[in-house]
C-alpha cells in the first residue's frame, strides 16, 4: 500500500493506490475521507485492478481548502476529472463512491467527465436522502455560527462511531478522527457540510434513468444515515442496477465486511460478464 500525491491546481492531491499495471478505478470519499476504502485496496490489487482512493481537496491528506463554491458536487466532480487527467488516466475508468462520493461519481457518469463504463455506489447519498441530520446543522451561516474545533471534532467522533457500527474501535476511530485535527481540514469539512444540497443528485435521476452503464450499488443494512430503502428505490427505478445487501453492517460497511464487499467490486469490475451483467433481466 502506497500514499502518494500528484499536483492539481498548484495543490497536492494525495491517494492511497498500489502500484501494478491494470484497469484504474477511482474510489471517491465524502465526508470522511480515503480511509474508507483501506480494508478493500489490496484485495482489489490482487485481483489485477489497479485502485487509487483519492482525499478531495482540503480533505484526509490532500492540500488545499474548499470553499461553498469548490465544495458543490459539480465543482468537485470537475477536480476529480482533473485528478485523473493529472495521473494520465486515459481510457475507461470504474468509479466507486461513497457518501457523498457517491454522488460525484454519479455526475461524472451522467455528465461525460470521464469515461466511465461501470458505477459502483458503497452507502451513497441519492435523490433527497441527504445531508444528513449531522451534517445538516452545520449548513448556513446559522450552522457555522460560533462553531469551534471541539463542535466539530466531537461532531465527527459520533457520526464516525455510529458510521462504522461494529467496527467501531476506539483506534479506528482515532484513525478517522485524525485529519480533523488540522484546523484547514475542519473549515474544509464544514465547506462540504455547506455545500451539500440534494437537488445534485435529485437532478440526475433522469439521466440515469437513460443510463446503460452497470451499476452495483453496495448497502450496509443497519446505516442510519443513508438507509438502505434509498437503495432499493434506485435499484428499482435506475436500469442495470443490481443491489449488494450487508448485513451487520453500517455506513462504512468496507469496515465491517471487507472480503464480502472487495469480492462483489472485482466480480463487477473484471468478471467476463461482471456482478451486473449477470444478475440484471
Amino acid at each position: 500500500m502506497l500514499r502518494t500525491g500528484v499536483q492539481v491546481d498548484g495543490e497536492t492531491a494525495s491517494y492511497l493506490t498500489v502500484e501494478r499495471e491494470g484497469p484504474a478505478v477511482l474510489l471517491l470519499h465524502g465526508t470522511y475521507w480515503s480511509r474508507v476504502w483501506l480494508p478493500v485496496l489490496g484485495r482489489l490489487a490482487e485481483a489485477g485492478l489497479r485502485p487509487i482512493a483519492v482525499d478531495l481537496p482540503g480533505l484526509g491528506r490532500s492540500g488545499g481548502e474548499l470553499t461553498l463554491e469548490t465544495a458543490t458536487v459539480p465543482a468537485l466532480a470537475d477536480w476529480v476529472a482533473r485528478f485523473a487527467s493529472a495521473l494520465k488516466l486515459s481510457g475507461p475508468i470504474a468509479v466507486a463512491g461513497h457518501d457523498i462520493g457517491g454522488a460525484v461519481a454519479q455526475h461524472l457518469l451522467v455528465h461525460d467527465q470521464l469515461d466511465v463504463p461501470r458505477l459502483a455506489l458503497v452507502n451513497s447519498v441519492t435523490y433527497d436522502s441527504w445531508p444528513a441530520p449531522h451534517v445538516a446543522r452545520f449548513r448556513g451561516t446559522e450552522g457555522a455560527a460560533g462553531t469551534t474545533a471541539d463542535d466539530v471534532l466531537d461532531a465527527r467522533r459520533q457520526a464516525v462511531t455510529a458510521a462504522l457500527a461494529g467496527a467501531a474501535t476506539e483506534q479506528r476511530i482515532a484513525d478517522y478522527l485524525d485529519p480533523w485535527t488540522v484546523s484547514r481540514v475542519r473549515r474544509s469539512w464544514m465547506a462540504m457540510a455547506g455545500a451539500a444540497d440534494s437537488r445534485y443528485t435529485l437532478d440526475l435521476v433522469p439521466a440515469l434513468q437513460r443510463s446503460t452503464a452497470p451499476k452495483l450499488l453496495i448497502w450496509g443494512e443497519d446505516d442510519p444515515f443513508e438507509k438502505v430503502e434509498h437503495a432499493e428505490r434506485f435499484a428499482s427505478e435506475i436500469p442495470r442496477t443490481t443491489l449488494l445487501r450487508v448485513p451487520d453492517a453500517g455506513h462504512i460497511p468496507t469496515e465491517n465486511a471487507p472480503g464480502q464487499i472487495a469480492r462483489a467490486l472485482i466480480d463487477f469490475l473484471i468478471s467476463p460478464c461482471g456482478l451486473a451483467d449477470s444478475l440484471v433481466p
